[in-house]
């Protein structure tokens, strides 16, 4: 094979790369980190060494994920210092991106499908390292566990029941597979309620017992814990916009569904992924971390 033809090979998985290690981490800031320093490990290679590699995608693919774990390892102990609640990074819809990013960028090539739905992201923080990249890569890329077994240093069987207590993990949280069908109706409603600050209109929304959780990052002002309730959270948003004579809600899809930006003089300084069931908010997660608001805002 020709280098041309080598590095054409290369350069297309790119966009595997980055799917892959978003669904790892939750965070495409570390996603990109992460292929950047796949593709440096590439190219250390003499040409002799890359040439010699048989399928230039799965040797990728195994570094990423390796480089995926070793980064969930000491992320664990990095989110313990973290101020307030960890939220997974939202994505806008492909045509959202702003900041000027180039249609060829990798950052908008973050396949919007179920496994990046903030529900699901959500579960994926509550496994441990190796679960969430044997999980990944079997139930969400369809990788056989021998290769699994080969990517995580473990045996096959290992990874079979990583995978099947991650499985576990997700069934008990209750975390939708697929949105329910009311759910653009029930954000409209919601975003409605909210700019004519009717707190009435968003206790109806609201599930009695619906949880809010920020994350500002230590950065900005957020509840530095969850918010319980449909009153509480009622009064609470109605409290934020009331502050904020240029505070403007608008609906925009996030993760792939539905949900609610918030604008303070034309700039993104809130992004809410909602969660619906039976015609109700039952959960909210509010990020304003601007270092996790790269994509929402002009640059």
């Amino acid at each position: 094979m020709t280098e041309d033809a080598s590095l054409s090979r290369v350069i297309d998985e790119r966009r595997q790369l980055i799917n892959l290690a978003y669904r790892m981490l939750g965070s495409l800031a570390d996603a990109e980190d992460v292929v950047q320093e796949t593709y440096a490990r590439w190219y250390a290679q003499t040409a002799a060494q890359r040439e010699a590699i048989d399928t230039p995608g799965a040797w990728l693919t195994t570094v990423a994920s390796r480089i995926c774990l070793d980064v969930l390892g000491s992320a664990r102990s990095r989110r313990e210092r973290y101020v307030g609640e960890w939220i997974p990074e939202p994505l806008p819809d492909a045509t959202d991106w702003l900041g000027g990013r180039p249609p060829g960028d990798p950052a908008d090539r973050v396949t919007l499908d179920e496994s990046v739905n903030m529900a699901f992201l959500v579960v994926l923080e509550s496994m441990t390292p190796a679960e969430r990249v044997a999980f990944v890569l079997h139930d969400v890329f369809r990788y056989p566990f021998p290769e699994v077994a080969e990517i995580v240093g473990r045996t096959p069987a290992a990874c079979r029941q990583l995978a099947s207590s991650a499985r576990r993990r997700l069934t008990g949280s209750r975390a939708p597979v697929r949105p329910a069908p009311e759910h653009a109706d029930v954000v409209r409603a919601f975003q409605q309620a909210w700019s004519a600050n009717d707190v009435n209109a968003l206790i109806e929304v609201l599930d009695p017992k619906a949880l809010a959780v920020a994350d500002g990052g230590g950065v900005v002002t957020a509840h530095l814990d969850p918010v319980a309730g449909a009153a509480r959270i009622a009064q609470l948003l109605i409290g934020i916009s009331s502050l904020a004579p240029g505070f403007t809600i608008l609906e925009r899809p996030v993760n792939g569904r539905p949900g609610i930006i918030a604008q303070l003089d034309g700039v993104t300084v809130v992004v809410i992924a909602l969660h619906v069931e039976h015609h109700q908010v039952t959960n909210l997660w509010a990020v304003r971390n601007p270092e996790k608001l790269r994509p929402w805002t002009i640059t």
